[in-house]
């Protein structure tokens, strides 16, 4: 009796581990699935960047435009076309990742910062009115007026940037913000010069 006992005891384990490795199976592609969504590393900081800077761009590129006709200086036209060039290309960048994400490009759907995340929007951007102002003058003017509000607007953008590589976990983004924050100072610097000379 006490062998059979053995016996069945034998089997009844045999028939359990049987059982916990069938039942193991479906779960063994689940350990793949982290990978696939820690790649796209990034968070809610890294997706207002994008949404800010993205019109940001696009309102520096439309001065830039403006001042290929209306300015008079050809330091201007000429600091405008590099603008525009730098510009253009950051933004399909922008506008890439944002699709990455699922992430709309209004910059209206943040998630509890909206009221932070408005104003890295609005920083150093033109009011609509500054901007018809703008592409009503021509001339020294313009170029004066130009280089005061390209400032501003770039002041913002480095504020914008710096916000990003404090804060950001995306590195495409961090790397953008680093550039942007050397390379728009140095403008800022190049046209605070410019103003004295117009």
């Amino acid at each position: 009796m006490k062998h059979a006992r053995t016996g069945l005891a034998a089997l009844g384990a045999a028939l359990s581990l049987s059982f916990l490795a069938g039942c193991g199976q479906p779960e063994n592609p689940a350990p793949a699935a982290p990978p696939a969504q820690t790649a796209p590393a990034h968070n809610e900081v890294d997706v207002m960047f994008a949404q800010g800077m993205l019109p940001h761009h696009q309102q520096a590129i439309d001065m830039s435009r403006m001042a290929a006709q209306n300015a008079q200086s050809q330091q201007v036209k000429d600091l405008a076309a590099r603008i525009e060039a730098a510009q253009g290309p950051e933004i399909d960048k922008l506008a890439g990742w944002l699709r990455d994400w699922n992430a709309g490009q209004s910059g209206h759907g943040g998630h509890g910062g909206h009221s932070d995340h408005s104003g890295h929007a609005m920083s150093g951007m033109m009011s609509t009115d500054e901007m018809t102002t703008l592409s009503q003058t021509k001339g020294a003017e313009f170029d004066q007026k130009f280089l005061m509000l390209m400032i501003k607007h770039h002041e913002g953008a480095v504020a914008m940037a710096r916000t990003e590589v404090e804060k950001g976990r995306f590195p495409d983004t961090q790397q953008m913000a680093r550039e942007i924050m050397i390379s728009q100072q140095s403008e800022i610097d190049s046209m605070r010069t410019m103003l004295t000379q117009h």
